[in-house]
């Protein structure tokens, strides 16, 4: 075998994923010097150049790109072996990356969370928080929690609950300003706007009788943090319309009050998103069944 350290693979793995080599470095906590010392010495143990370099980025060569495919499908059966090496019924150890919607970790799963490294001491859990949806494959992401139909076809979906937008406000802001009755109402009232899937979410969707209306809102106020537009409704600041597992608690407590009952809205069912169907890790899969079950409980 040609190659002597297999850690010099990480490296240019590294590499051409973050497009330099002191990305790469800093990512696997080694010095520019010694990942470039790494990548000299795969190339010259395969006699190819892996990289063309320029002073502002590397770019694969074609025997790059092919060492690059090969060595991602060795780390992965590496970690495949790794996971069935523990049985179901073995301490989980190591680290878990979980990427969620703000206002669903800071509402539902930091209890869960905090349930399940109670139960398995020995995993650490990463939680990446945001309304901008990561990149399970190129973040290196585990696991992302995502609500929608999932649309890259590479990706492993396992749907975690059916769940759709609930139209609400507080009641301060309703005595001031009056209830919608129908959703043409909307076109008179404050609505809060916020991100989703990385967009304005602004048309907001209502059928009856199998005939759908399609209302575009707007407001004093937008923010890309949905947890935040929730705070702001709370306070009276306007309406909401909002994935109802997200404020469950708060129309349970009578913070906010549902509006238009009787009205439809779109399905918008929450995924766990996985990147590979075969290499997952048993930490993995033991978090996801666990909230799974959490979720059907709900």
């Amino acid at each position: 075998m040609k190659i002597e350290n297999i850690a010099d693979l990480r490296v240019l793995i590294q590499a051409a994923r973050l497009g330099s080599l002191s990305a790469a470095s800093r990512a696997l906590g080694i010095t520019p010097a010694a990942a470039s010392a790494a990548l000299k010495r795969l190339e010259g143990q395969l006699g190819t150049r892996l990289f063309e370099r320029s002073t502002r980025a590397l770019r694969l060569t074609q025997s790059g790109q092919l060492m690059i495919d090969y060595a991602t499908r060795a780390f992965d059966l590496l970690a495949e072996a790794e996971s069935q090496m523990d049985s179901e019924h073995s301490a989980l150890h190591g680290e878990i990356r979980v990427a969620a919607p703000s206002d669903l970790a800071r509402t539902t799963l930091l209890p869960w969370i905090d349930e399940f490294l109670a139960l398995h001491p020995e995993v650490s859990l990463s939680l990446l928080v945001g309304d901008q949806p990561l990149d399970v494959i190129r973040d290196e992401i585990d696991l992302a929690i995502r609500y929608g139909e999932p649309r890259d076809s590479r990706i492993v979906a396992r749907k975690l609950l059916d769940t759709g937008p609930v139209l609400c406000g507080a009641p301060s802001y309703l005595q001031q300003r009056g209830i919608p009755v129908v959703p043409l109402d909307l076109s008179s009232h404050n609505c809060l706007v916020f991100q989703r899937g990385g967009k304005p979410y602004s048309n907001w969707r209502f059928g009856k009788g199998g005939s759908w209306t399609e209302i575009h809102v707007a407001g004093d106020r937008y923010c890309d943090d949905a947890s935040l537009a929730r705070a702001w409704a709370i306070a009276g600041a306007g309406l909401i319309y909002k994935t109802e597992i997200d404020v469950r608690s708060d129309l349970a407590a009578g913070a906010l009050i549902r509006l238009l009952p009787d009205w439809e809205t779109e399905a918008y069912p929450l995924y766990a998103l996985l990147p590979s169907a075969r290499f997952v890790p048993n930490r993995v899969r033991r978090f996801v069944d666990f909230i799974g079950r959490r979720f059907a409980a709900l």
